[in-house]
């Protein structure tokens, strides 16, 4: 029996799709790229509702004249047809289900096969077209499609894409008509493609990105460059815009108008000498509109002049010295993927220079065309990196990778095309990125000579090959800090005299960290050592924090509350878990504590207060601004609040430099002022409101070191004894005033009238993603939170040693220990009743080899009642561990619970308030526990107060924030040591200034309590 020459012709169909999916090379049929112009040339949005049937497989997509519409339109199969929103992700859209993965392959590493599991979406669009788009040449442009497409129109193939984050666009003329028109886009979402798009973020196949007619009109403006640069020696610039035409127009001219500069009607091609410009900056970011008319179309281009250099390993726009103080922005929205509105683009470029952002890696691909448009108007110095990434090839040690295979080079060639040549007019663009991730090789070599032919007025980047023979920047990912400072201090000594030309070229590039201070969960860590290297060292250019935004996506949970997945949560195969859960801010842009710290460490202004001399150092660490546009205010504040205020006068600061200022006499504290401690805060606030934020702004503040006042008497009939209670004894326990300790085990009943249980000797915390990753400084060594659990740290029990009696107080001797081990902690906790409540004078000694670190050591109690709101005197008014919370000054603050911690995606320890001196636990059946420190070294005067609904053992074992159980309970503990949280999920693990080795300690508190 033989087949039916249909059935033979759809099998032949079938098996050549299969086929082109393998092929590694571009996609066939499009236009050559161009510059993404704003024109007035008719355009037709097809974005809205399109038709859409999912196929399992290539082999199994039905080949059945869908994309002559019929189809869709047959009433036999129409039930395979649904409606989708475009842009948008099938599997976002109730087709099929998201996937996530860092590095590997969600498939085999067979290049250039994809798998045969690879889903098929089929979409379908019927549109009328009005009269311009009939009477001229018309493209259909795709800014967007994951993975593979190939596109048909009125049943002609027009050709197909690769390059998922690219625009591609294909001639319509004399295919497209007038009604009816049937756009058939046949979608893989895995291909050759893929290989090369393995980018660290959840594989969301579909149209993501509008699709667009345009109109082009005989002897419109095909393409436009422009060449705006700027001397810095007399503050001239140079505007020069190359025009080419589209066919029919031999005899028109494209003109030049930018009135702004002068220019009005002069023709394309001729370069333009302003006298005097003021220059792009990311803090200037001074536009010029120019436009250029042919007889049939205007083009308008939004113009900056900068010049890009590179002199003695330092980064100069402008002749001036830049710093990068960046983030990695990946598009994301948690209900639609990568598609991401203008608005709500704006609305994170906005909080971004709000917190002292002032650059962006776009990782890893270019991202929707109109975003640059904002990183220009409103000022952003970007990194704009291809669509490239291979990574998935590094578990297979890198074999076959497609960056040193010839089969591979066009692809490549073709990415760097279409990347550089739609965004060569943004001025914020500073340097290309090759790509991410990628290996070495050939191809990469090849891509980098092109694209310097191609526009040698930027630098071109690329992290993965640490020669950096073919780039102008040497940049590194999650390099330690002290390789960051041996790179910094390389040039201190002259290159050894065997150093090859390609060392000597590297020894002479600035260098950048394109990625460091990975940003998951509680974190960053040790933000400060990285910060003081970019500031005192010129080679060092800056870097990128991985990264802005969290990638979780909303779903809707059982019980019908909206709530935010992970990887694994979709039943992916392979994923990497919450990995993708390592933003500045949350998915829905929710600023984590690491947004704060970062914004005071890369603030462009430096302030250093010495009350005692009455001085203030201010730092100008602006690109090229002075400090006029802000004013400077000064306040005294005590543990009461602020007492006085006033304004600062600074004088001229020029960029790069620093001044002088002079507290007056009333910022100093005098006997007569009350309170016990004090500071005074000088902060700098913008004058007049700008694009990004209103007048008032606060950009920057700068505290004194904190004082003490000792204000203690004597209590009347001599000394403190004269104030203390006596211990008795009852049927309940030992009784201390309102206070009630267990005889048999020590622990506390009663807290001043309210019930209580503990305290418990603490040395673990619900482990930080970061305690959950290897660092790259102790890669043969398990994660601390698998040490801390193996050590028994999270399940230390008590041994009683004894109660006893010293005058009166009650001493309770306790050894508190893991099991297994043969380890322990020695507690002296020593109770008595002043007149200010419940005194604890607790000590600490390690008995035993303890041979890992601590993650914190204090005491915990337990409430059996929801804590409302705390009130403190210390750093705030956000959470801070030791090597996190720089973005947090000394004052008086209070917080909701809610208000108080994270609710990071995963439960984890969060919500510390360190360098606590008195704090006021509101509960709420209407108690009030105030806890005071003591001690005669202010050190000891300063307590770390975490209070959290659940325990540590609840959140250590809850995988998202929606599932843990609504508590009735409140946990108090209180520190006197507490680890940093590191970098460790990707970089370097806790530095050892911030890590708790095993030490004795002392903890001394006061508990009172008042009803509300």
């Amino acid at each position: 029996m033989t087949a039916s020459p249909d059935r033979e012709a759809s099998l032949s169909a079938t098996e050549a799709f299969v086929a082109e999916l393998a092929d590694p090379r571009p996609g066939r049929g499009s236009l050559a790229p161009r510059a993404h112009l704003s024109s007035d040339a008719p355009r037709l949005s097809l974005d809205g509702q399109w038709m859409f049937r999912l196929s399992p497989s290539a082999r199994t997509a039905p080949q059945d004249g869908w994309i002559q519409g019929t189809a869709a339109n047959d009433d036999a199969s129409s039930n395979a047809w649904s409606p989708i929103t475009v842009p948008g992700h099938w599997n976002l859209q109730g087709h099929g289900s998201p996937a996530y993965s860092n590095v590997d392959f969600p498939f085999p590493v067979d290049p250039p096969h994809p798998p045969d599991a690879n889903p098929i979406g089929d979409y379908l669009l019927v549109f009328d077209a009005d009269s311009p788009f009939l009477a001229s040449r018309s493209i259909l442009r795709f800014d967007g499609i994951e993975s593979a497409a190939t596109i048909w129109l009125n049943g002609v193939e027009l050709g197909t894409t690769r390059g998922s984050r690219l625009t591609h666009e294909f001639e319509v003329s004399g295919v497209i008509r007038s009604t009816a028109n049937v756009l058939a886009v046949r979608v893989a979402q895995f291909s050759a493609a893929s290989y090369i798009e393995d980018q660290d973020m959840w594989w969301l196949p579909g149209i993501f990105r509008s699709v667009t007619v345009e109109a082009r009109p005989d002897g419109g403006i095909r393409d436009a460059q422009v060449h705006a640069s700027f001397d810095a020696g007399d503050g001239s610039g140079r505007l020069r815009v190359e025009v080419s035409l589209e066919p029919g127009g031999s005899d028109q001219e494209a003109l030049v108008w930018a009135p702004t500069l002068g220019i009005h009607g002069s023709p394309a091609g001729v370069e333009h000498v302003i006298a005097t410009v003021e220059p792009w900056t990311a803090e200037t970011p001074t536009l010029h509109e120019v436009v250029v008319r042919t007889p049939s179309e205007t083009i308008t281009l939004r113009v900056g002049f900068r010049s890009i250099s590179v002199e003695d390993t330092v980064l100069l726009v402008n002749g001036a010295p830049i710093t990068l103080r960046g983030v990695n922005r990946h598009e994301h929205d948690p209900e639609r993927g990568r598609v991401v509105s203008l608005a709500a683009a704006r609305s994170e470029l906005l909080l971004m220079k709000a917190h002292n952002i002032n650059a962006i890696r776009t990782s890893h691909y270019p991202p929707h065309p109109d975003f640059l448009d904002l990183a220009d108007e409103l000022g952003f110095w970007v990194i704009l990196e291809n669509d490239l990434e291979s990574h998935g090839f590094e578990p297979v040690e890198w074999r076959d990778n497609p960056s040193d295979v010839e089969q591979w080079r066009d692809a490549y060639l073709d990415r760097m095309r279409r990347t550089v040549e739609r965004d060569k007019n943004h001025s914020s663009v500073i340097m290309w990125s090759l790509g991410n991730e990628a290996g070495v090789g050939a191809n990469l070599e090849a891509i980098a000579e092109w694209t310097h032919h191609r526009d040698p007025s930027r630098l071109v980047h690329y992290e993965g090959d640490w020669s950096s023979t073919y780039v102008d920047v040497y940049s590194r990912m999650y390099a330690s800090v002290a390789e960051v400072e041996s790179i910094a201090r390389e040039n201190d000594v002259p290159a050894p005299s065997d150093a090859t030309p390609q060392e000597l070229h590297r020894r002479g590039l600035p260098f950048v960290l394109c990625e460091y201070a990975h940003a998951m969960g509680n974190g960053p860590g040790g933000l400060s050592e990285y910060q003081r290297l970019i500031d005192d060292s010129p080679r060092v250019a800056g870097g990128f924090i991985w990264e802005w935004v969290e990638h979780g996506l909303a779903v809707t949970g059982p019980d019908g509350r909206r709530v935010i997945r992970y990887g694994g949560d979709f039943g992916e195969a392979v994923h990497d878990g919450n990995f993708v859960i390592d933003g500045l801010v949350s998915a829905d842009r929710e600023p984590r504590p690491g947004l704060a710290d970062f914004a005071h460490l890369t603030a462009p202004v430096k302030i250093d207060v010495n009350v005692d001399g009455l001085s203030v150092t201010i730092g100008n660490r602006y690109d090229t601004l002075g400090l006029d546009h802000l004013d400077f205010w000064w306040q005294l504040e005590t543990d009461s609040g602020v007492l006085r205020l006033g304004t600062l006068t600074v004088p001229p600061t020029p960029a790069h430099s620093s001044s002088m200022a002079t507290l007056p006499a009333e910022a100093r504290f005098t006997p007569l002022d009350p309170g016990r401690m004090h500071a005074v805060t000088v902060i700098a606030r913008l004058r007049q409101a700008t694009s990004w934020a209103p007048a008032g702004h606060v950009v920057t503040w700068g505290q004194s070191a904190v004082q003490h006042v000792n204000r203690d008497t004597p209590a009347a009939g001599g000394g403190t004894d004269a104030v203390r209670r006596t211990p008795t004894v009852t049927a309940d326990g030992i009784a201390l005033g309102t206070s009630l300790i267990d005889a048999a085990t020590g622990q506390l009943l009663m807290l001043n009238g309210t019930a209580v249980s503990g305290p418990a000797v603490g040395v673990w915390r619900a482990p930080v993603d970061n305690d959950r990753g290897v660092g790259w400084d102790e890669p043969e060594l398990p994660p601390l939170a698998t040490r801390w659990h193996d050590g028994g740290l999270d399940r230390l029990v008590p041994r009683l040693r004894g109660i006893s009696r010293d005058g009166d107080t009650i001493v309770v001797d306790t050894r508190w220990a893991p099991p297994m081990r043969d380890v322990g902690i020695d507690t002296s906790f020593r109770w008595c009743h002043t007149a200010q409540g419940l005194q604890l004078d607790a000590s600490f000694e390690p008995v035993g080899p303890w041979l890992l670190d601590w993650a914190r050591l204090g005491i915990d109690l337990v409430f059996d009642e929801q804590a409302t709101r705390l009130d403190w005197v210390g750093q705030g008014p956000g959470s801070g561990y030791a090597d996190t919370g720089q973005g947090n000054r000394w004052g008086r603050w209070s917080a909701t619970t809610e208000q108080l911690r994270t609710d990071h995606v995963r439960p984890q320890e969060s919500g510390a308030r360190r360098g606590v001196s008195e704090a006021q636990l509101e509960l709420a059946g209407g108690r009030v526990i105030e806890l005071r420190a003591h001690g005669s070294d202010p050190a000891e005067q300063e307590l770390i107060v975490t209070v959290s609904p659940w325990s540590r053992q609840q959140l250590d074992a809850t995988l998202h924030v929606d599932e843990l159980i609504p508590s009735t309970q409140a946990h108090l503990s209180i520190d006197v040591l507490q680890a940093g949280v590191g970098t460790a999920t990707c970089g370097p693990g806790i530095l050892p200034a911030y890590r708790v080795a095993p030490q004795p300690a002392r903890l001394t508190v006061t508990f009172s309590a008042t009803s509300r």
